[in-house]
């Protein structure tokens, strides 16, 4: 049998209904190893997700601990929708066949959705939207998601900046570091996951940004949530407004980091204090665009994509600005300058 019909007999099994004569297209791909096809036509259409037998259930971001047992998909989906998460629904899962369908949510994106207009309302939302849902995990822990069983430790954050290193730094540069520039560099980035790794901890999606977000007769339907894990609050916010796909004015970003901590605020009447508040989103953000830039270089070299290219100069200026307001970083600055000139 071939794709295709695999693809319109999944559906027929999902709905009751003939998808016999149902055109099947494929999807624009991300960074994943999992394919995307629309089977029908919109508004009669379901999407399929097709993975590869060898990697269902293992993520494709360095995490600790055993491959788990469920489908994280399917374990952080069950998850947020009983917080009340918009997420897409699940019309059938078959495990043997490596195939899901799902509720069509169209092709129309939050990037899209902000940039044709109304960008303050849309970021409003997601970040309404992104604090109702920290708060509500928060006061919901359940050890029974994947998310609850691992965390952005101190390794984790390590191996995503020697991730860097390695493809940011050494294979964009063609040139590696000295003995006593890694060491310091081994020191500093140690230094720093320490810092990050000490702050207290909850669900975090971990790639809440606007590729992650689909907007549906007006809801924001939240994707890509299989790699959720504990990390700190303002984590998903640097996703979301150090987005290396959409860039956004300092001045906005901290008007919507304002809005974040009120609508915390009003979720949990817990009062948040905005300086320190906004001088780890800083910190935060030299981590997590450094890991980007790597990542998307990473992506080019072993996954044969370069589509993401494009993306690392907006990270690099992001890692810039930040630095910035961080003279205790300015070693690092030093040396990585060096050879990723973008950060002078």
């Amino acid at each position: 049998m071939t794709l295709d019909n695999r693809l319109r007999r999944q559906v027929e099994l999902a709905t009751g209904r003939s998808a016999s004569d149902a055109p099947v297209k494929k999807l624009k791909g991300d960074a994943s190893n999992r394919s995307y096809y629309r089977v029908g036509a919109p508004p009669d259409s379901h999407v399929l997700m097709v993975m590869p037998p060898d990697a269902a259930k293992k993520s494709e971001e360095a995490s600790s601990g055993e491959a788990p047992k469920e489908l994280p998909f399917v374990n952080v989906h069950r998850y947020l929708a009983g917080l009340a998460v918009r997420v897409p629904e699940i019309l059938r899962y078959d495990e043997p066949e490596g195939v899901m369908v799902l509720e069509d949510l169209s092709d129309h994106t939050f990037e899209q959705a902000q940039a044709a207009g109304d960008r303050a309302g849309w970021y409003t939302k997601a970040v309404r939207l992104l604090a109702r849902l920290r708060a509500r995990a928060e006061a919901r822990p359940d050890s029974s998601c994947l998310a609850f069983t691992r965390s952005f430790d101190e390794a984790l954050y390590d191996w995503e900046l020697h991730h860097f290193r390695e493809w940011g730094l050494e294979a964009w540069s063609g040139k590696k570091p000295t003995a006593e520039e890694r060491a310091q560099l081994d020191a500093i980035f140690l230094r720093i996951a320490k810092q990050l790794a000490a702050a207290p901890k909850g669900f975090t999606h971990r790639d809440y940004q606007s590729r992650n977000l689909m907007v549906t007769r007006g809801e924001l339907v939240v994707i890509d949530f299989q790699d959720a894990l504990q990390g700190p609050r303002q984590y998903d916010l640097v996703a979301l407004l150090r987005d290396s796909y959409v860039e956004l004015p300092r001045d906005f970003v901290d008007a919507m980091l304002d809005e974040y901590i009120v609508a915390f605020e009003q979720q949990t009447r817990e009062k948040i204090a905005a300086g320190p508040f906004k001088a780890f989103f800083e910190l935060l953000t030299v981590q997590r665009k450094l890991k980007d830039a790597g990542r998307f270089e990473f992506i080019n070299r072993v996954k044969g994509n370069p589509g993401f290219l494009v993306s690392i100069p907006a990270s690099l200026r992001y890692v810039k600005a930040a630095l910035d307001a961080q003279p205790q970083l300015a070693e690092l600055r030093r040396i990585v300058a060096r050879y990723v000139p973008e950060l002078t």
